[in-house]
C-alpha cells in the first residue's frame, strides 16, 4: 500500500487578494506542527498574514516554522499543550504582542478507535480536552481580542469532518467532538453579529499521519486487510476515490477567512468527494 503524506509546494496553494491578509494581522493556527495544521499556517504565511502556530511537538513546529520561513511567509511557532489552560493563555497574549489577532484555525486532533462499551474513559477526556474545550477556550480568550482591533471583524475556522455529519463505528469520541465543533461554530457565529465570523471545514479522509495512523486499527477492529480499509471503508462511499492533500485543505481555511466567504457565517465547507450526500446511493 502506497500511501504518504504528500509534500507542500508553494504552487499548490491558494493565493487570494484581501486586505486583511497583511503581516499587521495574527492568524493562529492549532496543531502547525504536522499534517492539515502545517498545511493552513504554510497556507495562511504565503498569503501574508503572521502565524502563529501551536503544536505540542516542538520539533515538528519548528519543521513548520522554517518550512513558512523558507517560502517567504513570517511565521512563530509556540510549544503550547492544549490541554493546559495556562499554556493556552501564555500562547495568545503572545499572539497579540505580534499584531493584531484577527484569525483562528482550530485544527489540532486525535484520533482513538474503539466501541463505545470499550472506550477508554481517560482517553475519551483527553480527546474533549484538545478537541473541544480547547477550541472553546481559544474562542473565549480570542473573541475581545478580535473585536478590540481596527476594523472589529475577524473570522474563526474549526476543523470537523463527516464525522461531524455522519457517526461511524468504533469512533464515538472523534464524532462527539466533531459534532460538538459545529455547535461551536454556530454558537461564535450566533455572537459574531455578522463582523466575526465562524465556519467549519468537513473533508472525508486526508492524507495525514492520522489517517495513516488509523488503518491498522481499522483493519484490526474490522477483521479485514489495510489495503481493504482504504479501498473499502475510507473511500468506499467518496465519488472520487483518492484522499484529499493536507494543503488542499489549508486552502479552504485560508477561503473561509477571506473577503469572498463574507456570508460565511456559521456555515460549513463541506468538500468529501459525496461521502455524505450520496453514500445512501450506492
Amino acid at each position: 500500500m502506497d500511501i504518504h503524506e504528500p509534500a507542500i509546494h508553494i504552487d499548490d496553494r491558494l493565493l487570494l487578494k484581501d486586505d486583511s491578509f497583511t503581516p499587521d494581522n495574527d492568524c493562529i493556527v492549532t496543531g502547525a506542527g504536522t499534517g492539515i495544521g502545517r498545511a493552513t499556517a504554510i497556507a495562511a504565511t504565503v498569503n501574508g498574514l503572521m502565524v502563529v502556530g501551536l503544536d505540542i511537538n516542538e520539533t515538528e513546529g519548528n519543521t513548520t516554522q522554517n518550512m513558512a520561513r523558507n517560502m517567504g511567509g513570517q511565521m512563530i511557532f509556540i510549544p503550547t499543550d492544549l490541554t493546559r489552560d495556562v499554556d493556552v493563555e501564555h500562547a495568545v497574549g503572545e499572539a497579540t504582542k505580534l499584531g493584531y489577532l484577527k484569525f483562528l484555525a482550530n485544527i489540532a486532533g486525535i484520533q482513538h478507535i474503539d466501541p463505545i462499551d470499550n472506550f477508554p474513559m481517560q482517553t475519551f477526556d483527553y480527546m474533549h480536552r484538545l478537541m473541544l474545550r480547547a477550541p472553546f477556550l481559544l474562542s473565549k480568550l480570542t473573541l475581545p481580542h478580535i473585536r478590540n482591533n481596527k476594523d472589529g471583524a475577524g473570522a474563526i475556522g474549526n476543523m470537523a469532518s463527516i464525522h461531524a455529519h455522519i457517526c461511524t463505528v468504533n469512533k464515538p469520541a472523534y464524532n462527539i467532538m466533531k459534532f460538538g465543533l459545529r455547535a461551536l461554530t454556530q454558537s461564535i457565529a450566533a455572537e459574531g453579529m455578522g463582523k466575526i465570523r465562524s465556519f467549519t471545514v468537513s473533508t472525508g479522509f486526508v492524507k495525514t499521519g492520522l489517517t495513516l495512523g488509523q488503518i491498522p486499527a481499522q483493519a484490526m477492529q474490522r477483521g479485514i486487510s489495510e489495503e481493504e480499509v482504504v479501498s473499502d471503508v475510507m473511500m468506499g462511499f467518496s465519488r472520487v476515490k483518492d484522499m484529499m492533500t493536507p494543503i488542499e485543505v489549508g486552502n479552504l481555511f485560508i477561503f473561509g477567512f477571506s473577503r469572498f466567504a463574507k456570508y460565511l457565517i456559521g456555515g460549513d465547507l463541506l468538500l468529501d468527494g459525496g461521502i455524505v450526500k450520496t453514500y445512501a446511493q450506492n
